[in-house]
């Protein structure tokens, strides 16, 4: 195990205590509410905030003793906090030059990262001469050049403009990727957080709540913040144009008819996520007629009451969940194993493409 962490940590009113284990190469997803302490746990893995109990281990080493720059982690914030008197170039050299490298390879190191990473930033520019975004993939790829052991990253698309955030996910995502060390990212957005990490921790109130892989929480959320959260459909797949207004959205276990995405050029998309609101979903006994444009068959895999609503799992092509009220599963006798309609508007599918370009244009 790569990362094994036994932590509590006191902030003023706020009292954090986690239990972490992150193997190599698996990227761990936190979310929770605004104050629950995301961020203070990423530093006391950091060496930022002072530990009240416990213990921080990498590779089997015991860390919690040592100060942040001995540790080997590597941390990006969510204000990229770069040096603003040091180039782009300069600013990723650092952790090098920190370590004694000789210049000369420590520029050609991270020019190395900066041409990977940010391709379009000019090297000698400075901070204050580059967008949020362009600032995220700098203290990227700074973060990278540390060769860190463990790699932090916190909230580092919260900052950013929506015209950025595409990209700046591509990059995340290729970087994780390539890390052969344990990560923790800490999420803002759910989706970011279900198609980005291997797994997922639900933080609330200082306390892991839940813990597992996406599916296993969108299918099964163990709170009510959880299920609001994360309890989202989450579809992934290929879109094609459809009409002129819609396309098809083919998940490789199904297919979704949804609304074409504004401004968005007619063409085949690759790796694009949709999510849909359970409660978006409605369920029938019978084939429905009516202006839904998605209607899907399949047997109910479980039926799971939070107070007064019920979240239905069913094993559909694509698979889905419905969100209804306990009268409702009273009223049609929603049951495991009962076959039924699922059925939701084109409009309510929300779509994100990050492909800047289709792969075929014209269709």
């Amino acid at each position: 195990m790569a990362l094994r962490a036994e932590l509590e940590v006191d902030r003023g009113s706020l009292h954090v205590g986690a239990s972490l284990a992150v193997d190599d190469g698996t990227a761990l997803a936190i979310v929770g509410p605004n104050g629950a302490g995301k961020t203070t746990l990423l530093g006391a893995l950091a060496g930022l905030v002072p530990l009240a109990f416990g213990f921080v281990e990498l590779d089997g080493e015991r860390v919690e003793h040592l100060a942040p720059e001995r540790r080997r982690v590597g941390m990006c914030f969510q204000d990229a906090a770069l040096f603003p008197r040091l180039s782009a170039l300069e600013n990723v050299a650092f952790p090098l030059r920190a370590r004694r490298r000789p210049k000369r390879d420590a520029l050609e190191e991270a020019g190395g990262l900066l041409a990977d990473l940010a391709p379009e930033v000019d090297p000698s520019a400075r901070p204050d001469a580059l967008s949020g975004g362009e600032q995220q993939r700098i203290a990227l790829a700074r973060a990278l050049a540390a060769d860190p052991r463990l790699l932090l990253l916190d909230e580092p698309l919260a900052a950013v403009d929506v015209t950025a955030r595409a990209e700046l996910r591509r990059a995340i995502r290729r970087a994780i990727a390539r890390f052969d060390g344990p990560c923790i990212l800490v999420a803002h957005d759910p989706v970011d957080a279900l198609t980005m990490a291997d797994r997922v921790a639900v933080l609330e109130r200082g306390r892991i709540t839940q813990e597992g892989t996406p599916e296993s929480i969108r299918n099964a959320p163990a709170t009510g913040y959880a299920a609001d959260l994360v309890g989202l459909n989450l579809f992934e797949g290929t879109l094609e144009p459809v009409g002129p207004d819609a396309g098809h959205l083919d998940t490789g276990g199904g297919r979704l008819v949804v609304s074409w995405p504004r401004d968005l050029a007619r063409g085949r998309y690759d790796d694009v996520v949709a999510t849909l609101p359970p409660a978006e979903v409605a369920i029938h006994l019978e084939r429905p007629e009516g202006s839904a444009r998605n209607v899907l068959r399949g047997e109910i895999a479980e039926v799971a009451v939070h107070g007064d609503r019920a979240r239905v799992r069913i094993r559909s092509a694509p698979r889905i969940t419905a969100e209804v009220t306990v009268g409702s599963v009273e009223r049609l006798g929603l049951r495991e194993g009962m076959t039924v309609y699922a059925s939701c508007k084109a409009v309510e599918v929300q779509v994100r493409v990050d492909a800047p370009e289709p792969d075929t244009l014209g269709r």
